[in-house]
Parts: structure tokens; C-alpha cells; sequence
């Protein structure tokens, strides 16, 4: 039997994620595609929140944000950046770094689109990460925007998509005594392939 037999089975690693957030999908009571995403400022402080990964590509991993946003800034600055995965419900984490680039074409219109309109409206009344007087403030914003920018909104230019192209990924799942199993999936650019390792818990 293989070393990756079961849960970790199988060649490429985006499948085995997409295979895992799916099982989530029917185990996790709230946002099973939720991220701990980590970035570093100028200073190299690390910064870490939670955004909602929206698609796991052939080879990328994909969410949407405020490009004037603090994290934005951040990943534009640094061109890399890193996330974990973690579901309680099933006892398993996936663990990604990579480079990030930008999803600014078709498909983040075409993402921004499927959004509730009142989602779409309030991408263009929040300046994210910035100071806000009050709630009152940001609420007469989106009554603003909704008066000007009509039932239909375009997606706002300072609105889209970003994409981490890992060189590193890592498969955790729990194991009795704290035994767990981890297997990290590295990439050999010169190569186009992935080596994995098994690493102690």
C-alpha cells in the first residue's frame, strides 16, 4: 500500500485540496473555504486575517479583496504570501506559501457579478482599512452608492481578485497521541513537477 494511501492519495495537490474542502463543505457549520491569510508590511510585521477562499485553480488558489485595503498593500508590496486551511470538524489542515499575483480580468467580473447586490454596493462604500467616524457614516456611503450606481454595479476598479501560485504545500491530518501525519508538497520550478515528503507530526 502507498505511503499517501487514503485521504492523501494521489499526484496533484490542488486535487487533493479541492477533494478535502469539498468533505468540509458537508462537515463545517460555518465558511469551510475561510483562510488565515499571513502577509508582512514594509517593516516585515507579519499580519494575519480571515478571508474566504473563492477558487482552488489548476495550480492557484484564489480570493477576492479591497486592492486599497491593508492586506492588499501588503501583498502588492511583498508578492508573497501564505495561508492555512483548518477544519475542526474533520481534524485536517492544509498549510500554503506562494507567490501572489492579481485576478483583475473576466473572472473577478465574473465573480464580483455573482455576489448579492448588496454585497456589490458595499465593495464600493467601504474604504477598506481605513478610519471610519461611525457606523452611521458608512451607512449613509452605501445609501450613496446605491442611489448612483443603480441596481447593476460594475465591479469597482480598486475591487478584484488575487492568486497565490504555491511553491509549498502542506497536508496535515490528526493521528492519535498526537501522532499526526503531515506530508509537505514542494515545487521544482526549473522542473514544473512537485516532490513530497512525509514529515514527522
Amino acid at each position: 500500500m502507498s505511503e499517501r494511501s487514503g485521504i492523501f492519495a494521489g499526484d496533484d495537490p490542488f486535487e487533493i485540496a479541492r477533494t478535502w474542502l469539498t468533505e468540509a463543505e458537508k462537515t463545517e457549520i460555518n465558511d469551510p473555504n475561510a483562510i488565515a491569510l499571513a502577509t508582512v508590511d514594509s517593516n516585515g510585521l507579519p499580519n494575519s486575517r480571515m478571508v474566504l477562499l473563492k477558487e482552488i485553480e489548476a495550480d492557484a488558489f484564489v480570493f477576492y479583496t479591497n486592492y486599497e485595503s491593508a492586506k492588499a498593500q501588503e501583498l502588492d508590496q511583498a508578492g508573497k504570501a501564505s495561508f492555512v486551511m483548518h477544519w475542526k470538524s474533520l481534524r485536517r489542515q492544509i498549510r500554503v506559501r506562494g507567490n501572489i499575483s492579481r485576478e483583475e480580468g473576466p473572472k473577478a467580473d465574473e465573480y464580483y457579478a455573482s455576489r448579492s447586490l448588496k454585497s456589490r454596493l458595499g465593495a464600493w462604500a467601504s474604504k477598506q482599512s481605513r478610519p471610519l467616524d461611525s457606523r452611521a457614516s458608512l451607512m449613509a456611503e452605501v445609501a450613496k452608492v446605491t442611489a448612483t450606481k443603480g441596481p447593476n454595479p460594475p465591479r469597482p476598479p480598486f475591487w478584484g481578485g488575487y492568486r497565490i501560485s504555491p511553491v509549498e504545500i502542506e497536508f496535515w491530518a490528526d493521528g492519535a497521541f498526537r501522532l499526526h501525519d503531515r506530508f509537505t508538497w514542494i515545487y521544482d520550478a526549473e522542473q514544473d513537477k512537485w516532490s513530497v515528503s512525509r514529515l514527522n507530526p
